[in-house]
């Protein structure tokens, strides 16, 4: 007897759970990601408050021509991609130490508590991130430029040194990611069957060589689906962390801490000019995009079982 397909109707019906349990997470991306999506016709046009979105006149691709020629668009690419893989790289790469250290860790309550005051950081505001950092490196009252004065030494003049705030900007975002998200790595050792350590301890392995020849291993699809899933974000910058450390009046540090999501901000807020960051934005999206299909395209190559899709 062969039993029919079932209809559309029936499949829908029978998985209406998992369809509800969905469903605040499409309409959420349909209310603020597609139906915006029209606006983007900005970026070609000459825009007018008074004559809308698509009265204003078309000019083509002389937006993006202008960015070119301004030598902006590099810059910014460049420094956003940048940052975006000392967050990814480093940020993984001490997510899973911390992770595998919070392991080893036999004491229940001290790693507990270890855990807790690691995860702090990343409810503390971006606000109070950029109020904390004035504070230490300031050149007239911060804590660093006294120190160093006190000592008879040259107080370093940090939001007068572009040089110096690729190091800083790196290191105050580890400071603030890394205790959320090693519960994703800590999450993953914790699901490792147990008989397997037990098997690798019968064999004599020592606690380096389980890291290496067991964790390692079983930590390499989470470590790839996080990073392919960060990828999708790489032409998107942290705009909390970037405007309350640098800001975006400090020409000076423009060169090196500048980024797309500031270049947006600064020309809406300054110059008035939408079909500028319009056409900013939607370079962003599309060279986005074309990073992502990519990077999907290469690890289904090398492992199609790692690949988004």
């Amino acid at each position: 007897m062969t039993v029919g397909r079932k209809s559309l109707g029936k499949k829908l019906w029978d998985c209406k759970t998992l369809i509800l349990m969905c469903s605040p997470a499409v309409i959420f991306f349909i209310v603020f990601a597609y139906i915006p999506m029209p606006g983007a016709y900005i970026a070609f046009t000459d825009f007018k408050y008074n004559l809308g979105i698509f009265g204003s006149r078309f000019v083509g691709l002389a937006n993006f021509r202008f960015l070119v020629i301004s030598g902006k668009l590099w810059q910014l690419t460049r420094n956003t991609i940048l940052y975006n893989l000392a967050f990814i790289l480093l940020g993984n790469m001490l997510q899973i130490f911390v992770a595998i250290l919070l392991n080893e860790i036999r004491n229940r309550w001290f790693k507990k508590i270890t855990q807790t005051i690691m995860f702090l950081p990343y409810f503390i505001s971006a606000v109070l991130v950029g109020f904390l950092a004035y504070s230490i490196l300031n050149f007239d009252f911060g804590f660093i430029p006294n120190v160093v004065k006190a000592l008879g030494g040259e107080p370093p003049r940090f939001y007068g040194n572009p040089a110096l705030w690729p190091f800083i900007i790196v290191a105050v975002h580890l400071w603030q990611s890394t205790g959320y998200g090693s519960i994703v790595y800590f999450a993953a050792i914790m699901g490792i069957d147990t008989t397997i350590y037990e098997a690798a301890e019968i064999d004599g392995a020592n606690a380096i060589q389980r890291i290496r020849y067991i964790i390692l291993p079983s930590l390499r699809p989470t470590a790839v689906i996080l990073i392919l899933f960060s990828i999708g974000g790489i032409l998107k910058g942290n705009f909390g962390l970037f405007y309350n450390l640098v800001g975006t009046a400090n020409a000076a540090l423009q060169p090196m801490t500048d980024i797309i999501e500031t270049y947006v901000f600064r020309s809406l807020m300054t110059q008035f000019n939408f079909s500028y960051s319009a056409a900013v934005g939607l370079y962003q999206s599309a060279v986005g995009f074309v990073i992502v299909m990519t990077a999907n395209w290469v690890i289904r190559r090398i492992e199609s079982d790692y690949a988004l899709f």
